[in-house]
């Protein structure tokens, strides 16, 4: 268990540390409060020196913006490559959380919060962390983000293509970008099974909130079974099945990549960027090597029943940035003994894609997602 120190009042302290995104331990961590200057805090958590925050918690909150506002003073590398564009900009983000990440709160027994004037953070606490193992220090940023995510998981994300909300946890990608759940919910469905839909079976692989399974029962298809290898997207999902009473149709399993058995279609959205994730949330975005694209490709033809098809949805932003070729992914399907039949392309709605301050703005306005119907080949 890694641990914390400072002095307060003359007395030597410490305290449990956590950290969702497996950030080290402070070198070291002194006292601040609401007579901190923006300016010395900033100095202090470039040099590496956390600060235990002690004071109001809104102040507490404006100190961290003012922190955002100083590392905006310097503007991001930029190069013609769009490559390494994307990597400079990996860069920068990682420093900006280093930065942000040095300003702490500590958290008491129960996850209480006792700075004034702050929020009631049990519950969000609860549902990210699991029951309180004692005191615990944590960095103000990852803390508002379990926060946010709580009020996420209260209120949910419309999906019009169910007409209803999915809920998505902490630690979950959620479904806010429609095009991908459009293309699952209006695709036309493989001939065997568009006759009989009920008598079909879908596959959803990494099925992160149980959204495109819900889409796949919601069009009709009897039996789906959803599968990811991530605990926290399992439990999500259930619930989400479960409130949309489709227990009795969908089946969540893991964790794991593909279930036994075979199915008519299999689904599957994979993390589109081949780069290392930095924190639980960006499991959704990055996947190193394009691990499980690669797997989801080597396994299709083992599970797919005859005449069944696999459907592949994939932006091809990583060709985009240069970290995939186009033709790296049709090697791939190839050599998986795959066809592709056929690709249905939409373009990209959410905000960041219209974000001309974007540093990957070229790359995100250009961005096309596709459905890539895969069958196996003799």
């Amino acid at each position: 268990m890694s641990t914390i120190h400072w002095t307060e009042n003359h007395t030597h302290q410490s305290a449990r540390w956590h950290s969702v995104n497996a950030a080290p331990v402070p070198r070291r961590t002194v006292v601040a409060d609401d007579r901190m200057k923006a300016d010395d805090a900033y100095r202090q958590a470039c040099e590496g020196t956390a600060l235990l925050w002690q004071g109001d918690f809104h102040n507490a909150r404006q100190l961290l913006q003012a922190m955002s506002r100083r590392i905006d003073r310097r503007p991001p590398r930029s190069s013609t490559s769009p490559s390494e564009n994307f990597h400079l900009h990996r860069r920068s983000s990682s420093h900006r959380a280093s930065v942000l990440g040095k300003l702490l709160v500590l958290l008491d027994d129960d996850h209480t919060l006792t700075l004034r004037r702050a929020p009631d953070v049990r519950q969000a606490c609860r549902e990210a962390y699991g029951p309180s193992k004692g005191p615990m220090a944590v960095a103000l940023r990852e803390l508002l983000g379990v926060v946010g995510a709580h009020q996420w998981r209260l209120k949910g994300i419309d999906v019009p293509a169910l007409g209803t909300r999915i809920h998505p946890h902490y630690g979950v990608f959620a479904p806010v970008r429609g095009e991908y759940v459009d293309l699952v919910a209006h695709t036309s469905l493989p001939s065997a099974m568009r006759h009989s839909p009920a008598t079909s079976t879908a596959f959803d692989l990494g099925t992160g909130t149980g959204v495109l399974a819900a889409v796949l029962a919601h069009r009709g298809i009897e039996r789906v079974v959803a599968t990811d290898i991530n605990p926290r997207a399992l439990a999500c999902a259930k619930e989400n099945t479960h409130r949309l009473a489709l227990t009795d149709r969908i089946e969540v399993s893991g964790p794991g990549l593909f279930p036994e058995g075979r199915a008519d279609l299999i689904v599957c959205n994979p993390p589109w960027l081949p780069a290392r994730p930095t924190s639980p949330i960006e499991q959704g975005v990055y996947d190193p090597d394009s691990t499980m694209l690669h797997s989801f490709l080597a396994g299709l033809s083992a599970h797919l029943r005859p005449g069944g098809q696999g459907w592949l949805i994939l932006s091809d932003l990583a060709e985009r940035l240069g970290l995939r070729t186009r033709q790296q992914l049709l090697d791939a399907i190839q050599a998986a003994r795959l066809r592709v039949v056929d690709k249905i392309d939409t373009k990209p709605r959410h905000p960041r894609s219209k974000d001309a301050t974007d540093p990957l703005h070229t790359a995100r306005s250009a961005e096309t997602t596709s459905l890539w119907r895969l069958i196996t080949t003799p």
